[in-house]
């Protein structure tokens, strides 16, 4: 993790729930903010990793972990693994005090954040639906965009604690709004990830330097993150970082059954989630989505 200065917010009980790549580094930058830890993971070696670098406490199960908590954050893998942190007699809404708040990280569907903001609501706990965009290196960095769907309370309280590891964090609308700005970004990405993949590999067949030719586009109309950030790693193949294929078309399979629901027309992204396939058919599940470029050759 690289050195960041935190706000000044006073100390808070917290529990985090999911110790991936992403939740990880999360809770560490709450641990290094000065909240009172205690984390839970699925894998327990994970959880006693974290505590031996930062401290703080783990429990076996979500119930445990959320006990005494003023907010549980997760970052686990989808709907039912969120499901399975969440509710029945070992999940964290078992455990939480009244009047806690529950914030999802986890990329989920809009449906699974209206249904466990209901059962939560129903315990007199909240629930934010918070999904984040930056990626691993975000998180290491603690420099996330944080998207949230739920009640204007909750999501004040909440927001100082989790700017430990965030750079913005934005109430986007009422439960759900989170996961579907969440799917928003993703749709917007998947199509610039095609696009600097085709621009690159047609630039490459054209015997252009294409390292220079993305210095000079990139100053121009045609400049975005992933082109500052995954261009130059493109024309090297490399994509051993960043957020991985699996991931990403789980995500576009969200987004194509909230367009199924909702109506909205999606060509672009549900030709790109085919794209994906083709990579993960190919071997390459967990390289970076800036992979997409190795289908062109």
């Amino acid at each position: 993790m690289t050195t960041r200065t935190y706000d000044p917010v006073p100390p808070r009980n917290v529990a985090f729930l999911g110790l991936g790549v992403m939740g990880h580094p999360m809770a560490g930058h709450l641990a290094r903010a000065g909240h009172h830890v205690t984390v839970y993971n699925r894998t327990a070696s994970k959880a006693a990793a974290w505590v031996a670098e930062f401290g703080g406490a783990s429990a076996p199960t979500p119930a445990q972990a959320a006990a005494g908590a003023d907010f549980v954050f997760a970052c686990v893998g989808n709907d039912d693994d969120l499901r399975a942190v969440t509710t029945g007699a070992d999940g964290a809404f078992a455990g939480m005090k009244a009047g806690a708040v529950f914030v999802d990280h986890t990329t989920a569907s809009a449906e699974v954040a209206r249904e466990l903001h209901g059962a939560a609501r129903g315990r007199g706990l909240h629930f934010v639906d918070a999904p984040v965009s930056g990626g691993q290196s975000g998180a290491v960095n603690g420099v996330l965009t944080v998207m949230c769907g739920g009640d204007a309370a909750p999501f004040d309280a909440m927001k100082p604690v989790a700017m430990a590891y965030a750079r913005a964090i934005t109430r986007v609308g009422d439960t759900g709004a989170g996961q579907l700005a969440k799917m928003v970004n993703q749709v917007a990405i998947a199509g610039l990830v095609q696009g600097l993949s085709e621009a690159i590999a047609f630039g490459q067949r054209a015997g252009l330097d294409m390292k220079l030719v993305l210095d000079v586009i990139g100053k121009g109309a045609a400049q975005s993150w992933q082109m500052d950030n995954r261009g130059k790693t493109m024309v090297d193949r490399q994509f051993d970082f960043g957020f991985a294929v699996d991931w990403m078309r789980k995500d576009l399979g969200l987004v194509l059954d909230e367009a199924r629901r909702n109506g909205a027309r999606v060509p672009v992204a549900a030709l790109v989630d085919q794209f994906y396939a083709d990579v993960q058919a190919a071997g390459g599940q967990r390289w970076d989505t800036s992979s997409l470029i190795t289908r062109l050759g």
